[in-house]
């Protein structure tokens, strides 16, 4: 069994992506060479990681099971942008079906066949929830464009997952603005009370935001992606050692954050031992269904 160290359970990472060779020579990454050298992935890795070794990864630090994004990364008649195949995360997820779960992304880009994939992907496929990137489509979250899909976790039942804070310049030829605030979460859960909603990538720099959002609303959670728990803001890690203990979820964003060095972090940190558990593992079983 994959156990975190020192604990009897696994960890569970919501945020993951498809980083394989055949993924990165099929150019369905929608980041370039410069930003993997930028976030400083090894040089053994920036071609990309066997699905077969990424399990060794996950068995060597303790993460049982990672969410695999078919991530939609903006409009696909403009240049730049980038759709990992629903299929091909599906047959990943046939292969390894204990260690890998689907999220399926979303295009506004073309709504009427995206709100059929994600319904193609929950009911026949079974993806656990839906995934956003904001700023690949130039509005934030709370933009009209954006509710139909709210519409259609809530009418499926699953959560969605989405960035917030500033976004990086992943390809120069395509720089994308910084329009997900985390307070445009504060409209969607109120119009959509049942829906869950997980602001991934921290929220930074706007990481406060993002607690006080989270504290207000019963269906919004964090996902603690995208920064490795080294650099976690002293304010969220307080919040997910007290009063957020069960608002908070652990993720990496493989390959933006390697998940051993994450682990080790997470070893050399201080935790109430219910609040670890939770982040780590529980919150994400509840909140996914896994």
């Amino acid at each position: 069994m994959t156990e975190v160290a020192g604990e009897n359970y696994g960890a569970i990472d919501i945020v993951c992506n498809a980083f394989t060779p055949e993924a990165v020579n099929a150019g369905w990454m929608s980041v370039d060479p410069e930003f993997r050298k930028k976030v400083r992935v090894k040089d053994e890795y920036r071609d990309g990681v066997t699905p077969e070794d990424y399990i060794s990864m996950m068995d060597r630090c303790g993460i049982e099971r990672s969410l695999l994004i078919a991530q939609r990364s903006g409009d696909m008649r403009i240049k730049g942008s980038a759709h990992m195949p629903t299929d091909y995360i599906a047959g990943l997820i046939e292969a390894h079906p204990n260690r890998f779960s689907g999220m399926i992304g979303v295009d506004p880009s073309k709504i009427m066949e995206s709100l059929a994939e994600v319904e193609h992907a929950v009911r026949d496929l079974g993806f656990v929830g839906a995934h956003l990137y904001p700023h690949w489509f130039d509005e934030a979250p709370d933009a009209a464009k954006y509710y139909p899909f709210y519409a259609k976790c809530c009418e499926l039942d699953v959560p969605i997952q989405m960035q917030v804070g500033h976004c990086l310049v992943y390809n120069p030829h395509r720089r994308l603005p910084s329009v997900g605030h985390p307070i445009c979460l504060d409209r969607i859960a109120m119009d959509f009370p049942d829906l869950k909603l997980i602001g991934i990538h921290i929220g930074y720099p706007w990481y406060e935001e993002m607690i006080s959002v989270a504290w207000k609303h019963a269906n919004v959670y964090i996902g603690l992606d995208a920064y490795a728990p080294k650099y976690w803001p002293e304010a969220t890690r307080h919040y997910m050692n007290s009063f957020g203990q069960d608002k908070v979820i652990f993720g990496t964003d493989w390959p933006v954050v390697d998940p051993e060095r994450a682990m080790n972090d997470i070893a050399h940190m201080e935790w109430k031992p219910n609040s670890k558990r939770k982040v780590l593992r529980d919150n994400a079983l509840k909140l996914y269904r896994l």
